[in-house]
């Protein structure tokens, strides 16, 4: 009974909050597009980025767009989400959200050419869209296991504790399958671009580097009823603990400039065609090669041979051609 006075407790207090900031708002001039997401819209956008687990508390609290904005940990906390990656998932959506000025319809759903893509507009893919994406690689028959993993393009892209290996986990692809994680780490860093492998790279060489996980929760500090409802007192704290916080770091890649558009293959096709025909470089290819070959699905009665195109671009096709007599 305690619990439930808590829940109820909580969720008036939210709902207070949204009040309180939409009042704000009133007072300001600027153009607020924030103000046009209610929590039907929040409910929805739940569904976009993989986390409809959470609709139910974010509906009772009603958490609308200015409420995202300024949501902190505590907040996220008395919703009942208390997963470090959930944490993170939502942290990258709002921080999509930032980059895009609130646009209501800023989300991707629906696959577009695949050849000629950005990372800032992959971080506008949606849970179903990533999905989508797993599909067109041949991963379809590990595609299902994302719902309700709150991965999403935002957490692939700005996310740097986010990598293939995390990837691979929430997958569930075993990692005995080793040709078939290479597969999905070639496909994912083509797709996320350079500078989101950089910094995933030396987020990983961080002496305090942990593997992030479906299961790591977050440490709650020691909540009490004057912890709920805390957004109304955000104009005065500046200790609050944001789950994204207002001052961090945007990407400065070019790709995330307007109107800058991106052939996520060219750079890499072009340091294929530039490799040396080198002993070491010999084994890299025959590897590679090997792993194309080798992949395979299983039908009803027998394996068929998969092969594996991410482009119909000229130059890769000239690759394999040149992997398969090697």
């Amino acid at each position: 009974m305690m619990s439930d006075a808590s829940d109820m407790l909580a969720a008036a207090l939210e709902q207070m909050d949204g009040i309180i900031l939409a009042l704000q708002a009133l007072g300001s001039e600027e153009e607020d597009n924030k103000g046009k997401l209610d929590y039907n819209w929040v409910t929805r956008w739940l569904d976009d980025i993989g986390l409809p687990q959470y609709k139910t508390q974010f509906d009772e609290g009603r958490v609308d767009g200015r409420m995202l904005h300024y949501m902190t940990v505590d907040d996220l906390l008395s919703l009942k989400v208390g997963s470090v990656l959930h944490h993170l998932s939502i942290k990258r959506a709002i921080q999509v959200l930032r980059l895009n000025n609130y646009e209501p319809n800023c989300l991707r759903r629906r696959p577009s050419d695949e050849n000629n893509i950005s990372p800032a507009e992959i971080s506008q893919w949606t849970n179903h869209r990533v999905m989508e994406w797993l599909r067109s690689v041949d991963l379809a028959e590990y595609a299902p296991n994302l719902r309700g993993s709150g991965v999403h393009g935002g957490l692939m892209v700005l996310e740097p504790r986010f990598n293939v290996e995390t990837m691979a986990l929430l997958l569930n692809i075993p990692p005995n399958k080793t040709l078939l994680r290479r597969h999905l780490a070639t496909h994912f860093n083509l797709l996320i671009g350079s500078e989101a492998q950089q910094l995933k790279q030396e987020c990983l060489e961080n002496p305090d580097y942990t593997l992030l996980t479906a299961t790591t929760k977050v440490k709650p500090k020691k909540l009490s009823f004057g912890n709920f409802g805390s957004l109304r007192k955000k104009k005065q704290e500046e200790n609050e603990e944001y789950v994204c916080p207002m001052d961090v770091e945007m990407p400065k890649g070019r790709s995330f400039q307007k109107g800058f558009e991106l052939q996520i293959y060219e750079d890499d096709l072009d340091r294929l065609e530039q490799m040396e025909d080198s002993e070491g470089t010999v084994r890299q290819i025959g590897a590679f090669s090997e792993g194309i070959q080798n992949l395979t699905v299983r039908t009803r009665n027998n394996y068929s041979l998969i092969i594996v195109s991410t482009a119909s671009d000229s130059k890769l096709n000239a690759f394999l051609s040149f992997t398969r007599a090697c």
